[in-house]
């Protein structure tokens, strides 16, 4: 049992040790995601929250959010990690721990739970990297662009999946995200936006996705009917030839979307799915709805569709369009409550909202954009502020390897660091005269092969234990007078490299 808590100890301080590298760090002064309210079926069995009420990170690798994912107390600790910047092939790796299963080619969202993954400040761009979801529940992906993820050619990532679900997948919102190709199949391509193998309570919201072979599916192949409960709405649907979405058994509820250029067939929906088509605008486009390519017939509710410059074709063998005036021809009673947009105006309010970086704003069900209320959990601990008292003062410890001094711990320089004669040892600051202190910030440097894992932080002059924890980062406790603070390092990967050792009065 020893060893598995010091191997997660050690994987939580992974996050920590790319945090000088522009990986990530913890305890951001704010939870800037206003995530606003979940919507559609994602509110249907038990409700989707993803990571509220858990630690927020900053990731700025791949690697980055594995190790997030990974420094969790179990598979079901709940944690929001904010993601800026480009997440590609070279800063994306696994990470092992036991409450996470990562890869390498791919954002591996799998065998976890209760957990967000929210773009934040300049952007989250996964480029050429999809995010695979399985195995996994209570997930939300929020404000992220992802672009030309391929599953043949190089570099190939999650089977040419932009975001990918499967295998007993429930309850995952993802809202205000971009997702794009350059291209079909042939040039490398598959799926924006795929659901299998048992994925339920699912919606995709204020979304884009565009310039692709194919939208999305639920269910893999005409045997693949286990998924269902799947809610669209408010997303643009740009240049695409197909599956926007393509329907294979389950229930789906289809609203207030904007199609644009759909070239050969739109909601295709076989094999026994129910789509209910409500206030949706399409736009020169061809087939928009039916059951195409099978002869397992689909079915579907529709009303309150606009339909500008649709053209159909006839129906014959394996192809049956809706249109030209497409009619239902079953019911479908949804189970939550949501205000429908009028068609005439959802190209525009679509074009406003939908999509990442756009203020995460929502329709008021009239037409008109609005920012939601935040509903994230509150932050944690703030970064530090004021002067760093390590600065001018001295510095000692238990032992130094070979290079590194203690002095570096003081310096203001994250190039320089101390490191221990092994993987534990103390650092300490310390004054000619009594000092205040009710924080410090233990900060990594680039690069570690080690990362810290359980501390405890003493009041030197007297030996008391002011607090204890794991990981690096901002630490507080109560204000003490002292004139030695002691930072000990009980465990850690390899051989830690302390680039600062800050103290704060407040």
């Amino acid at each position: 049992m020893r060893q598995t808590v010091a191997m997660r100890l050690c994987a939580a301080l992974a996050i920590m040790a790319l945090a000088i590298a522009g990986g990530v760090y913890m305890a951001t002064p704010k939870a800037s995601a206003a995530t606003g309210g979940v919507t559609g079926y994602a509110t249907q069995n038990g409700g989707t929250t993803g990571g509220a009420g858990g630690q927020t990170v900053r990731a700025t690798t791949g690697t980055a959010i594995h190790a997030a994912l990974c420094s969790r107390a179990s598979s079901s600790t709940p944690i929001i990690i904010e993601v800026e910047g480009t997440i590609n092939h070279g800063n994306t790796s696994k990470v092992s721990g036991g409450s996470c299963n990562t890869a390498d080619d791919k954002i591996e969202l799998k065998q976890i739970s209760n957990v967000t993954l929210v773009g934040v400040g300049r952007g989250a761009l996964f480029d050429q990297l999809g995010i695979h979801v399985r195995e996994a529940n209570n997930i939300i992906i929020q404000n992220v662009t992802v672009r030309n993820v391929k599953k043949s050619g190089s570099p190939t990532s999650n089977g040419g999946d932009a975001i990918g679900m499967e295998m007993d997948v429930r309850n995952v919102w993802v809202d205000h995200v971009t997702l794009e190709a350059s291209g079909g199949e042939s040039e490398g391509y598959d799926g924006l936006f795929d659901l299998k193998n048992n994925t339920r309570y699912v919606t995709l919201s204020y979304s884009i996705l565009r310039n692709s072979g194919r939208g999305g599916l639920v269910g893999s192949s005409e045997s693949d009917l286990s998924n269902g409960f799947i809610t669209y709405h408010h997303n643009l649907y740009e240049n695409i030839d197909s599956r926007v979405p393509l329907l294979r058994g389950g229930i789906a509820h289809v609203y207030n979307n904007s199609f644009v250029n759909i070239r050969m067939s739109g909601i295709n929906s076989r094999a026994g799915a129910r789509a209910r088509v409500d206030n949706n605008h399409f736009k020169d486009s061809k087939d928009v709805l039916g059951t195409f390519y099978t002869s397992a017939a689909g079915y579907w509710q529709v009303s309150g569709n606009t339909f500008d410059n649709v053209t159909w074709s006839s129906r014959s063998g394996d192809n049956n369009p809706a249109g030209p005036n497409p009619q239902s021809n079953t019911s479908v009673n949804i189970p939550y409550s949501y205000s429908l947009d009028r068609a005439d105006c959802v190209p525009n309010i679509v074009r406003q909202t939908a999509g990442a970086n756009k203020g995460l704003q929502v329709s008021d069900g009239a037409c008109s954009p609005q920012t939601p209320a935040p509903t994230d959990p509150p932050p944690g601990p703030t970064p530090p502020s004021g002067n760093n008292l390590s600065i001018g003062a001295g510095s000692d410890g238990s032992s130094k390897a070979s290079g590194t001094s203690y002095g570096d711990v003081r310096d203001g320089d994250m190039n320089s660091y101390w490191s221990p004669n092994g993987s534990t040892g103390s650092i300490s600051i310390k004054w000619g005269s009594a000092t205040t202190v009710s924080r410090i910030n233990i900060r990594e440097a680039a690069g570690s092969v080690g990362t810290i894992g359980s501390w405890r932080v003493i009041n030197h002059d007297t030996g008391a234990v002011l607090t204890s924890g794991s990981g690096a980062g901002v630490i507080t406790f109560p204000q003490t007078s002292l004139r030695k603070i002691t930072f000990e390092i009980i465990s850690a990967s390899g051989t830690p490299r302390v680039a600062e050792y800050e103290t704060y009065a407040g």
